[in-house]
């Protein structure tokens, strides 16, 4: 019978249990890097790895007005067929220019912001850090919450057609509990937030 722990206080393994024998890169682009490593696994077996590195941070902004209404952005979504309800998000590239890791976080994110809706916030708190599939993928993402609202105008890039909508918070988190939202980055900030600011459905 398998044993659970109690009273765990979740701190990381002294080791990692994967040994990495030998590395390739398969593939790569200006957004990713996919490469294959040859490992002994932790039950001291022999295999292959894939995973897939990403070259910016995933960022995603939860903008709350004072009305309690929030912003969503529609869009096809290539890898997904599908067409995807989300929160404004988008990537991050950190780079040694002589700012820390948090600010050039939240500059991303503001323009972000801005681009995709044409929103801008006084008010900004970093919410969530997550890991978007840890099998396979290495990727970190960010999730803010902007108050404080003013309306500008929004500049998408070129590869983007959105559609852009105003709704109530509460309507947001009843769309992920009802899997029309199913973005996870999505999910994961709209839930924050409602929990946050006591919304309830």
């Amino acid at each position: 019978m398998k044993k659970f722990l109690e009273n765990k206080d979740f701190s990381p393994l002294a080791e990692n249990p994967w040994k990495i024998l030998a590395r390739k890169k398969i593939y790569e682009n200006p957004w990713i890097l996919v490469k294959e490593d040859e490992v002994i696994n932790p039950s001291g077996g022999r295999g292959i790895y894939g995973t897939v590195s990403f070259k910016n941070k995933a960022l995603g902004i939860v903008p709350v007005d004072e009305e309690g209404c929030t912003w969503l952005v529609g869009q096809y979504r290539y890898p997904l067929n599908e067409y995807s309800w989300e929160i404004p998000m988008g990537g991050g590239k950190i780079v040694e220019n002589g700012k820390d890791f948090e600010t050039q976080l939240l500059e991303a994110a503001q323009r972000e912001l801005l681009e995709e809706t044409g929103l801008v916030a006084q008010k900004w708190t970093k919410i969530a850090r997550i890991h978007t599939s840890n099998s396979v993928t290495d990727e970190e993402g960010f999730v803010f919450l902007a108050q404080e609202l003013s309306q500008t105008d929004s500049s998408p890039e070129e590869t983007e057609k959105l559609e852009v909508i105003r709704i109530p918070l509460s309507q947001a988190l009843q769309m992920v509990m009802d899997d029309k939202i199913t973005d996870a980055i999505s999910m994961i900030g709209i839930m924050k937030v409602a929990k946050m600011l006591k919304i309830f459905i």
